[in-house]
């Protein structure tokens, strides 16, 4: 989590006191953070609000364990750490051994870096294996050549350049290429599509479904083999 824009985003405290063992702490306000919870079906999304401290320094958010039990999770800190979802206590979910993502607040000289940032990438997924340099370039370059994403301002079609012309037809009779039987990949095209889907899948942009699962198709989807066709 990467909180680069939090001075414009804090909301006012009024009212409440602070202290540590030792002395009184000093507030700053209040920023909306979220709390991801990776699971295989689906990972779960908490919404918290966190105090911001003018001379505490922490290196991660606190967060009392009374509050995601809420929703059924139960997090404990034994050895590397785990949390559970639901009344099945058994089924233990591991936060990842390695730090690969950096958590830090601090402030951005450029203000239309951090609201491209809030508006247009706040579902992106970044390679956690990026490094936070390699992460700040990164969005340098896509803020830069913004023009080439879509935005609610700017819809995908209304760029010039980009205008989509797409005529989906599911009923009967189907376009020829759908008519298509399935046919056995190469052994090089199965081997690029491996590797192309266990990156994406470690990104989190898709995931494996279960056979009797249903969902709601709303994004883009990717079909592949089945029984080596």
């Amino acid at each position: 989590m990467i909180y680069t824009y939090w001075q414009e985003t804090l909301m006012p405290i009024k009212g409440i006191k602070f202290r540590s063992a030792s002395q009184g702490m000093h507030p700053l306000g209040i920023i909306e953070a979220e709390i991801i919870f990776p699971h295989p079906a689906g990972s779960i999304r908490l919404k918290v609000e966190f105090v911001v401290m003018n001379n505490c320094t922490s290196q991660h958010f606190i967060l009392g364990n009374d509050y995601p039990c809420i929703y059924g999770i139960d997090i404990n800190n034994h050895q590397d750490g785990y949390f559970t979802i639901g009344e099945n206590k058994r089924q233990k979910f591991s936060f990842p051994l390695e730090k690969r993502e950096i958590t830090f607040i601090r402030q951005v000289k450029n203000v239309n870096n951090n609201i491209f940032v809030s508006d247009q990438l706040i579902e992106a997924q970044i390679n956690p294996e990026l490094t936070l340099k390699m992460k700040e370039e990164l969005i340098q370059i896509l803020f830069q050549y913004k023009e080439a994403f879509a935005s609610n301002n700017e819809p995908l079609e209304a760029i010039k350049g980009h205008e989509v012309d797409i005529i989906l037809n599911v009923e009967r009779p189907y376009p020829p290429l759908l008519r298509r039987p399935a046919y056995p990949a190469s052994p090089r095209a199965r081997e690029a599509w491996e590797t192309n889907i266990d990156e994406l899948m470690k990104l989190g942009v898709c995931r494996n479904i279960g056979r009797n699962e249903e969902v709601e198709v709303t994004t883009t989807v990717i079909i592949t083999w089945n029984n080596d066709k």
